[in-house]
């Protein structure tokens, strides 16, 4: 996994071979003049074992291979570090930069702070707010249309951490002073393009006026647009950036109403948010409504299709649990009278419900708790949802994978290095031997395996999800190794860790990490749930693997190690084989 706040890579100098037989010292990270927020940094090096390394003249800790991790506190600012091992010297300059907004000198805005930013669309007698920094004890107002809005210095609040999954031990939020923060809310009762909101500041007697980034926009509610999907899968989110949270992915051709704009991102009518760019808008097209009535299925070899017809393709979600897999569909009103649905080897029973007005949720209560994958499509306006049956199990001690499919995806590759050892290493090297390993061991079990790459190219997330998309595969693992952010402690942090997101690979992540950990004596980084891309499929319960942490001195000579490779390999072949027999 890359390092996640900006670990700098040097696979285009050092090759993995030269940097595995460099005699001398080595800093891979950070480079000099190398910035970051953190309060604190790791250096990644190496040197020969023999001698002591010191970084600003303090000798540091250094594994047996002469590797080493150390971490140093940062003042804002420039700060000057000499790495040293006999007569070598390094000089590295790191500049820690103020994440905290910057008041501004004299009568000013501080720069690119007024709310909102971009352009915005709301519907009428909803809040709209704005916001400015600017120097204490201002008087800040804002004049939209034939309204002045005042905005007040606001009371100190939280600052929450960033998302990293690496570090959740310390993802407490911290106070942050507000001093200079200014904000205040209105609302527009009727329809109107009113143009940029103009800033005004006074301050001993001086005033400026400064209009905002972004224009506002108040709909009509009997002439919202209506937007629909155009990619294979429209990610919906929780909010207006790729920083929110995902929803369930809309199926190309859904259809719904828009309610609010946000820059490129369109609000719709049942709460998501999605990008503009993965969506048309249809003139003259009315709010997509639709009834339901008949239900129907047809089984298939490896699947069974739940058929929805429907007047209009209308957003859906999709919630998996314990034995359940629930389906929404929204802006639909149920005529239902008859669901036919034999005795069928996933499906116990379809249950539905209305549950709100435009809202039908159907239940699917299955026969096993495990669940093996699903897809959602459009038909033209029928939605169809396909189960996936359990794989065949058979029964050979010799070949006990026999019947499976099994998508293998060695993380990184070609430009996307990953995360760096302290050799100069690179983890897409390292991830493809492993990878191959695994393949191996896996074959001669009677698995088919499908490789993502089998060699140093780039493959793009896209690829590697249509992958799994297409083979459809039993499940799908994916190789890779662990870093920290700047400021994680990375001689300390060590371990393998197993990420999941949808529910059904929470059980073969969990599985698979209590296995390895258990089989080889490591140490345990833990089993996240984890919105990563090679997690969110949904044709298979698909999962990633970090093996081990390229940034910890340590565990990386293990990493390198031809023979823990092939343990590990071992361990994770033996951990499937015991997986699928777990929920024969």
């Amino acid at each position: 996994m890359k390092k996640l706040l900006g670990l700098v890579i040097l696979g285009f100098i050092l090759s993995s071979s030269i940097a595995l037989a460099q005699p001398s010292l080595i800093v891979i990270f950070p480079q000099t003049n190398y910035q970051t927020s953190a309060q604190k940094i790791f250096f990644l090096g190496t040197a020969p074992p023999d001698g002591q390394v010191l970084i600003n003249s303090k000798p540091i800790t250094r594994s047996k291979a002469g590797h080493f991790s150390p971490s140093f506190p940062l003042q804002l600012g420039e700060n000057l570090f000499t790495v040293r091992r006999q007569n070598q010297e390094l000089k590295i300059k790191v500049i820690r930069l103020n994440d905290s907004p910057e008041l501004p000198q004299g009568v000013a805005f501080a720069k690119d702070s007024l709310t909102p930013a971009v352009d915005i669309a709301r519907l009428p007698g909803e809040v709209i707010c704005f916001g400015a920094i600017a120097p204490p004890n201002a008087n800040v107002s804002v004049t939209l249309a034939n309204q002045t809005i005042t905005l007040s210095p606001q009371p100190e609040q939280a600052q929450l951490p960033s998302n990293l999954a690496a570090l959740t031990g310390q993802n407490q939020p911290h106070a942050q002073s507000s001093v200079g923060n200014y904000q205040g809310c209105t609302t527009v009762a009727t329809a109107a393009d009113l143009g940029k909101p103009q800033f005004q500041l006074i301050l001993d007697g001086k005033t400026i006026t400064q209009p905002g980034s972004g224009k506002i926009e108040i709909l009509s509610r009997s002439q919202l647009p209506i937007s629909e999907v155009t990619v294979e899968s429209g990610v919906a989110r929780t909010g207006p950036s790729t920083d929110y949270s995902r929803l369930t992915p809309l199926p190309k051709g859904t259809r719904a109403t828009v309610t609010g704009r946000e820059g490129e991102w369109l609000r719709l009518d049942y709460g998501a948010w999605i990008n503009s760019k993965e969506t048309r808008i249809l003139p003259g097209a009315v709010p997509p409504q639709t009834i339901i009535r008949s239900v129907g299925y047809r089984q298939l070899p490896s699947a069974t299709e739940i058929v929805f017809p429907l007047q209009v393709p209308v957003p859906v979600s999709v919630q998996q649990s314990e034995q359940t897999l629930a389906l929404t569909l929204y802006n639909t009103t149920a005529q239902t009278d008859i669901i036919r649905l034999d005795d069928n080897p996933l499906i116990y029973r379809l249950d539905w419900q209305q549950e709100a007005p435009g809202q039908v949720k159907y239940t699917f209560n299955l026969k096993k708790a495990q669940q093996w994958g699903y897809k959602l499509r459009y038909d033209g306006t029928t939605l169809v949802l396909a189960l996936r049956h359990p794989p065949k199990i058979g029964n050979t001690k010799r070949k006990p994978l026999a019947n499976f499919k099994i998508v293998l995806d060695p993380g990184h590759g070609g430009k996307e290095t990953g995360a760096s050892g302290p050799t100069g290493y690179l983890e897409k090297d390292v991830n493809l031997v492993v990878s191959k390993l695994l393949r191996d061991d896996l074959v001669k079990r009677g698995a088919t395996v499908v490789m993502t790459r089998e060699d140093d190219r780039e493959v793009s997330l896209v690829e590697r999800q249509a992958i799994i998309s297409r083979e459809e595969p039993a499940i799908a693992i994916s190789i890779h190794h662990n870093s920290l952010p700047d400021d994680g402690d990375a001689e300390k942090t060590k371990g393998f860790g197993a990420f999941w997101y949808q529910p059904q690979a929470h059980n073969l992540a969990i599985f698979l990490q209590k296995y390895v950990v258990k089989k080889l004596g490591r140490p345990s980084y833990g089993v996240f749930w984890d919105n990563l891309a090679l997690t969110r499929p949904t044709a298979a319960p698909s999962v990633l693997l970090e093996l081990g942490f390229m940034s910890n001195p340590d565990e990386f000579e293990q990493v390198v190690n031809p023979e823990e490779q092939k343990k590990i390999a071992d361990a994770i072949a033996q951990g499937i084989t015991e997986w699928f027999r777990s929920v024969r």
